[in-house]
């Protein structure tokens, strides 16, 4: 077939070191775009299982010179991916498609100003085959990728065609623990909360993405103190309760729960569920969480909100001597000095549990993340007991064996000896059970003696 031939056209060009055959790619890759987007039938040919279509894509984006043609071959990728789905996005990983995308956009970020279409496209693949890819956050670091998409967002906040594949591959980013530190460092957060605002039905799919991208964002313990640093808990709320007035009809219901899971983000931390408390907080959810009530699609609001609510709800000492408690009982013992004697020796609305959910830094290794997973299937736990013997429960009688003969008329098959008969003498005999025996045993009827 023709897209056949091109594509075998194009692969011979990728051997071609001529300076010409540049012009032949970029003519024969816009062929093949403009038969993908017209027939079915040569969709089907790029992306049949033996076909060998993204490959040649891919290898002519990673040998060519990239300013002649390569938004012709992009374009072929992006229509692919986005028209055929996610098994086609798996290909474009495995193929090591995630590198050489990454390469090609630090190489567009080099023109001044960048292509915003070649930009658009790149973000857009990155974006879709994002997810599929577990190292993408590291490939990005390593290639120099990490702020590309933070900087053309913070040069085009209006231009919406831009900005919303930048915040989903920076929400594909911000996966990455190491990332998100960065990432925050650069301003991210505070750049994040000037694309969240007020109540407005323009441009809900961005407000959505840049929730999600900062929910992701201040799951970082560096993040959520620098959000609580800026007062932005008092912002998130406020927001919430702004989203919740006006969406009468529960339409932005997806809004609203990212605010809450930005809210659940950043209240990890203490500082955090203290910012939230004097924020007067836990009365802004429950009153909003009682008007959810008898909507029964804004479940997932009321048990966020309870979530977020049981969380940062103050955590006191047993027994409660105050109104709080339902109940007052005194311990046995309280000793007299010591930290446990300091303990309840405090004002009963002090906030007196541990809490050393701050004291844990943000300073892990790439290694540590990649690892993370081999380690928890490969540790073992010391403490479980191997030992089958120490694990049977020792069974003590409650009576001596003399007291339990007593009872031995009730159960004789624990006690008599089973016999058999002797079909040539006609006497019973001792049943001696064979060793080798593997069937049942069968007992002879009066017939057959």
């Amino acid at each position: 077939s023709r897209t056949v031939f091109l594509l075998s056209q194009l692969e011979k060009i990728n051997l071609d070191s001529v300076l010409r055959a540049s012009d032949n790619a970029r003519h024969v890759t816009s062929k093949i775009l403009h038969l993908v987007q017209s027939q079915e039938k040569a969709r089907k040919e790029m992306t049949s299982k033996g076909s060998t279509g993204i490959e040649v894509i891919l290898s002519t984006l990673e040998v060519k010179s990239f300013h002649f043609y390569s938004y012709g071959s992009i374009a072929v990728l992006h229509f692919i991916i986005m028209k055929c789905g996610g098994r086609r996005a798996s290909i474009v990983v495995t193929k090591g498609g995630t590198q050489i995308l990454l390469q090609l956009l630090v190489t567009a970020s080099r023109d001044s100003p960048p292509d915003e279409e070649l930009m658009v496209l790149l973000h857009t693949l990155l974006a879709k085959i994002g997810p599929k890819d577990k190292k993408i956050g590291m490939k990005a670091r390593i290639n120099g990728a990490l702020n590309i998409s933070l900087n053309l967002v913070k040069h085009n906040l209006c231009n919406l065609k831009l900005v919303l594949p930048c915040l989903q591959v920076l929400r594909v980013y911000s996966t990455n623990s190491v990332n998100a530190v960065s990432l925050g460092k650069n301003g991210v957060v505070e750049l994040l909360f000037k694309i969240i605002g007020p109540f407005s039905k323009k441009n809900t799919s961005l407000m959505k993405v840049a929730l999600d991208t900062l929910a992701a964002l201040l799951k970082s313990k560096t993040n959520a103190r620098r959000a609580v640093d800026k007062g932005y808990v008092q912002v998130l709320l406020t927001i919430y309760v702004d989203w919740h007035s006006h969406d009468s009809r529960h339409r932005y219901m997806l809004i609203r729960k990212g605010v809450l899971q930005c809210i659940r983000s950043v209240t990890n931390i203490k500082l955090g569920r203290k910012a939230f408390i004097d924020a007067n907080g836990m009365k802004i959810l429950y009153n909003t969480s009682q008007d959810c009530l008898a909507v029964r699609t804004l479940d997932p609001l009321v048990n966020t909100s309870s979530l977020i609510m049981r969380k940062c709800f103050p955590k006191n000492r047993l027994p409660l001597p105050t109104i709080k408690s339902a109940f007052h009982f005194q311990l046995p013992v309280i000793p007299v000095s010591g930290p446990a004697a300091q303990l309840y020796n405090l004002p009963p609305d002090v906030d007196d549990v541990v809490d050393d959910s701050d004291d844990n830094d943000d300073a892990e290794t790439e290694s540590e993340i990649e690892t993370e997973n081999d380690d928890d299937k490969d540790e073992q736990n010391d403490d479980i007991e191997t030992d089958i013997n120490k694990l049977k429960p020792r069974q003590e009688l409650g009576r001596s064996i003399e007291e339990l003969k007593m009872y031995e008329q009730f159960f004789p098959e624990l006690s008599e000896n089973f016999q058999e008969w002797d079909l040539v003498s006609k006497e019973p005999k001792p049943f001696v059970p064979d060793a080798n025996l593997s069937g049942p045993i069968v007992v002879p009827t009066a017939s057959e003696e």
